[in-house]
């Protein structure tokens, strides 16, 4: 609000566009949630109707439920690896750029590129099944992306696989930030490597804990091209996530109230995870500029 008038105007076209395209569509969304709107959007006010439907669903109750497996193993496997390999990495080891490198690539890429490389991988008919078994192994069995109680599994692992090293990233700036000078006394005064570590270095990474937590809550709840690419949803509705139920309800199953009450639900989710994180960084600018 304090810029010059030119930055102003060099601004206002992309305020515009996001307040148009992001916040009005938006907007509209919660309305149509109110709605009784099925194959098209309508004017007929419906009330709480779509939420109340929403809730008596089986599709949602398993979408949600495979969302809750989804989310703690992703986040916590992320957490671990990511934490895992920024410590091995910050040992000063050779072709340090290299590893980085390596570890970093796969968030290049896109979910459905991910999707669809791992569905290879997995398919028991040309995957690494096929492959073990042709070299010897006949009695090799991985057949997970088949087995609806276990495809949930290919998920977490495609995922795991994709943003592992995005999290490394965030660890290993965190490690680099330190206060070297403390973890010297506490070398001085005769502390072994692990208990360093214990006591001074990870009580020191609080910033990306939370910053890892809150990017990975907000990309497990919204997840849906992962899913799309490599299970397309099943088999049957085994790796239903929210995102896959709504995409169902709205666009083929021509319940677009429903589908948009799930997506504000969604909505809300994502902002609990994320509302506090920025809140706090706000106050913490606000505190630094006072």
């Amino acid at each position: 609000m304090r810029a010059p008038p030119i930055a102003k105007l060099v601004l206002s076209p992309s305020v515009l566009l996001i307040g148009a395209c992001v916040y009005g569509y938006i907007a509209f969304t919660i309305y149509l949630s109110f709605t009784a709107s099925t194959l098209m959007p309508v004017t007929t006010w419906a009330g709480p109707d779509a939420y109340q439907r929403l809730f008596e669903l089986g599709n949602w109750e398993v979408s949600v439920r495979n969302l809750g497996i989804f989310a703690t193993l992703y986040i916590v496997l992320c957490a671990v690896l990511g934490l895992t390999l920024a410590v091995l990495i910050d040992q000063k080891i050779r072709a340090e750029g290299t590893f980085r490198s390596i570890f970093l690539y796969p968030m290049a890429l896109s979910f459905i590129v991910t999707g669809t490389a791992w569905k290879w991988v997995m398919d028991p008919g040309i995957g690494l099944e096929r492959s073990l078994r042709t070299l010897g192994w006949e009695s090799f069995s991985f057949g997970w992306v088949k087995d609806s109680d276990l495809a949930i599994y290919c998920i977490v692992i495609a995922a795991v696989w994709q943003t592992s090293g995005f999290v490394m990233a965030l660890f290993l700036a965190g490690l680099r930030g330190v206060d070297h000078e403390v973890i010297n006394a506490a070398r001085l005064d005769g502390a072994r490597t692990w208990r360093i570590y214990q006591r001074v270095i990870f009580p020191q990474l609080g910033a990306s804990f939370i910053s890892a937590l809150v990017i990975l809550a907000h990309m497990a709840i919204k997840s849906y091209d992962l899913v799309i690419a490599l299970t397309g949803g099943g088999p049957g509705r085994s790796t239903w996530l929210p995102s896959v139920f709504m995409y169902q309800y709205t666009f083929t199953r021509n319940e677009m109230a429903v589908g948009a009450a799930s997506a504000v639900l969604m909505l809300i989710a994502i902002a609990i995870v994320v509302m506090p994180h920025i809140i706090r960084e706000t106050r913490k600018l606000a505190g630094g500029h006072g």
